[in-house]
């Protein structure tokens, strides 16, 4: 079973979004590591009572709200059903009840999905009697918290966990490759010629993956499961909330691979929604390759080949690790390539380097790194060791941990990738006080 979805829906300004944030236990929901790539991200990987499951928020899609708001609020209800696999329908126990939460509900209740029924904004017990107002909604079962505040929160959370879908990790053996990316960039037609079959309903019309399709692949005898999501949409062509929604489902897959084939229209060049994939991708840790598809209709493909290699290096920095390669789907030009890349980036992310030359490494070429002063005191970097693969994750440790910045974490990750490569797999590096200074 994939991780559970849930999504909390309801009117503005009831919010949503500071129950989001409690749930994802992060006051910086809005703002992401990585400047206009996972910005305004809506959905984070969340937990209570060891129980793991993803939360989205609604809110906050539109720059401007539509003259009808309520088609606004339908459009996300209509999502989240079909999405989520349980939805928190949120009311605002200052304002009371109105017949935009009523039709809400209404909608919510037909869908056949569990439904928790939220009255926020109830700061101390005497508020509580508010409550009351809410029941004509048609539940028997209303929850009333604080999101501000966290009144009530572990109650609820404790029932919300309880209905939660089991959530199995996947005893799969063979290599798990999500096929990611927009629309109409000809993923199934991959997948397609990749299998030698045709798998799936294959059209021109964007859209026409629905949901994720697996596929089993064998290549020289080496299987692979292949992931086939929907395409995520373009801003501009529809509203804000089913561009988010689409990102949920490219999510699922993304957290389920081991690598990512991230398919780009050539012909189209690198546009914001690539830039979003690939943020998901490094974010979840999971190994990546770029495929510019559509190869066959470039018409100058040196020229072009150098124009998309320096847009790369430029929209996607964050992910310069991860290996390129050109391809058409339809002509099946370069396919062949593609699992060899596979095996070499799994080979990668499952790298483990010996401590001893891990750390003759770090003396000869980052113990010298030119560190600020702490109150008058030198700052030293100690030793340097591998604590897990898949992704590879490094600690470093040293006398001053706060001292060392983002730039210096750069500095010791391009060391560690000129020495070791670690081709296609982003890496994780850690500062920690060496024990004598804790």
């Amino acid at each position: 079973m994939p991780k559970p979805i849930i999504a909390i829906v309801g009117r503005p300004n009831v919010g949503k979004s500071t129950l989001f944030n409690r749930m994802a236990r992060s006051h910086a929901a809005i703002v992401e590591d990585i400047p206009g790539v996972t910005r305004d991200r809506n959905y984070r990987d969340a937990e209570w009572g060891g129980k793991g499951f993803i939360v989205v928020d609604t809110g906050g899609f539109y720059p401007e709200p539509p003259e009808d708001i309520f088609l606004h609020i339908k459009e996300q209800a209509i999502f989240a059903i079909k999405e989520a696999d349980i939805i928190i329908h949120l009311l605002d126990g200052k304002e009371g009840l109105t017949s935009s939460d009523v039709e809400l509900a209404r909608l919510l209740r037909v869908s056949g999905k569990k439904v928790l029924w939220v009255v926020n904004k109830i700061d101390v017990p005497k508020h509580e009697e508010r409550v009351h107002d809410f029941y004509p909604i048609g539940t028997d079962e209303l929850w009333p918290l604080s999101a501000a505040t966290g009144y009530g929160y572990d109650d609820f959370m404790d029932r919300l966990t309880s209905i939660l879908p089991p959530y199995l990790e996947e005893k799969i053996d063979y290599p798990k490759i999500a096929v990611v990316g927009r629309q109409n960039v000809g993923k199934s037609t991959l997948i397609n010629t990749l299998l030698g079959k045709k798998r799936m309903i294959v059209s021109p019309v964007p859209g026409t993956t629905r949901d994720s399709i697996d596929s089993i692949c064998t290549y020289y005898g080496r299987r692979y499961l292949l992931i086939d999501t929907a395409g995520l949409r373009r801003k501009g062509r529809i509203g804000y909330s089913i561009e988010r929604f689409s990102m949920v489902r490219a999510i699922r897959s993304i957290e389920r691979c081991d690598v990512a084939l991230i398919v780009m229209d050539a012909s189209e060049g690198i546009v914001e929604q690539d830039q979003r994939i690939a943020g998901i991708v490094e974010g979840y840790g999971k190994g990546a390759v770029f495929l510019l598809n559509k190869w066959d209709l470039i018409e100058r493909p040196e020229e072009e080949y150098k124009r998309l290699d320096n847009e790369l290096n430029r929209k996607m920095w964050f992910m310069q690790y991860a290996p390129v390669l050109t391809v058409s789907a339809v002509e099946k030009k370069r396919i062949t390539k593609v699992f060899p890349i596979i095996d070499e980036v799994i080979r990668e992310r499952k790298k483990r380097i010996p401590t001893a030359e891990l750390n003759r490494f770090f003396s000869e070429s980052l113990s010298r790194m030119p560190l600020a002063m702490y109150k008058g005191k030198a700052v030293k970097l100690y030793y340097i060791t591998q604590i897990k693969i898949e992704p590879p994750v490094f600690v470093v440790f040293t006398n001053y941990p706060s001292v060392l910045k983002d730039a210096h974490i750069r500095h010791i990750e391009k060391g560690l990738r000129e020495k070791f490569l670690f081709k296609g797999t982003p890496i994780r590096i850690y500062v920690r006080a060496r024990e004598r200074e804790k």
